[in-house]
């Protein structure tokens, strides 16, 4: 495993930072008057859901049974790569029950009175949050282990986030009438991704050996299939008019496996 402040742990923190900081793209919605396009914002949730479905299950569990296998064989390791990945649904679903993500919609306008707001945007902010951590995480690993595999994970991971940083920036400026505290709190949403890299490089660093990055990735490639079923197609399907939630799916899978390959 890579010395901390390496080149490669740099690259991979940068990496992440760059997905996280994609909240303030949806951020800076509030700057702009016009309503959200419905058709683009579909085509883009699905695209990454597609990608995160397929690079988690082509390439980061695949990583998974390999590392386990070295150490428990074959059979043993890809049964406790199963258990990981699983491991990694629980994990996030327990998330998810504990902190609701929630998704407004971005471009909806409210006759709430601002106390209700106010709650509403604090909430949202603290559940986006919460689960851009383990985010941070995923694309952290990825791309320390395998630019290959990282880059195309992370540019998923950031269309994912541009319009959690519409569903933080839209109702805190409702609730203080500020487009710059607004695009603050998107940022800060962000910057929980390098933070989860980094406080999961921490931890796992001094333990790190093949069965450690085996249960890792198999965690990590859990989690994002579940983030891609559980929140961007069904965000996808919301906001989609016909059938974008299908192609940009398949385009996402499309794209990411060009990309694997052209980059072995």
């Amino acid at each position: 495993m890579s010395e901390l402040f390496s080149p490669d742990v740099l690259v991979a923190l940068g990496v992440s930072a760059s997905a996280g900081l994609a909240t303030v793209l949806g951020g800076l919605f509030v700057l702009r008057t016009e309503k959200t396009n419905s058709h683009h914002l579909a085509i883009a949730l699905a695209f990454a859901g597609g990608a995160m479905v397929y690079v988690s299950l082509v390439e980061i569990f695949a990583k998974s049974t390999i590392s386990l296998s070295e150490v428990f064989g074959d059979r043993a390791g890809y049964t406790w790569a199963t258990v990981a990945f699983f491991a990694g649904i629980g994990l996030l679903a327990l998330l998810d029950w504990l902190l609701p993500n929630p998704h407004p919609d971005v471009a909806a306008k409210t006759n709430r009175d601002k106390v209700a707001i106010a709650r509403m945007s604090l909430l949202t902010a603290l559940a986006i949050t919460a689960h851009n951590l383990p985010e941070g995480l995923v694309t952290f690993f990825a791309t320390l282990d395998d630019p290959a595999v990282g880059a195309p994970l992370a540019i998923a991971i950031a269309l994912h986030n541009i319009p959690e940083g519409v569903s933080i920036a839209v109702p805190v400026f409702y609730a203080t009438g500020s487009r710059l505290i607004a695009v603050l709190a998107a940022l800060l949403s962000g910057l929980a991704e390098p933070l989860g890299a980094i406080l999961g490089y921490l931890a796992l660093a001094p333990l790190m050996s093949p069965a450690t990055l085996g249960v890792v990735f198999g965690i990590l490639s859990g989690t994002m299939v579940f983030l891609a079923l559980e929140e961007l197609l069904p965000a996808a399907k919301r906001y989609a008019q016909g059938r974008e939630t299908a192609y940009g799916m398949v385009a996402g899978m499309a794209v990411v496996a060009l990309s694997l390959v052209l980059l072995r």
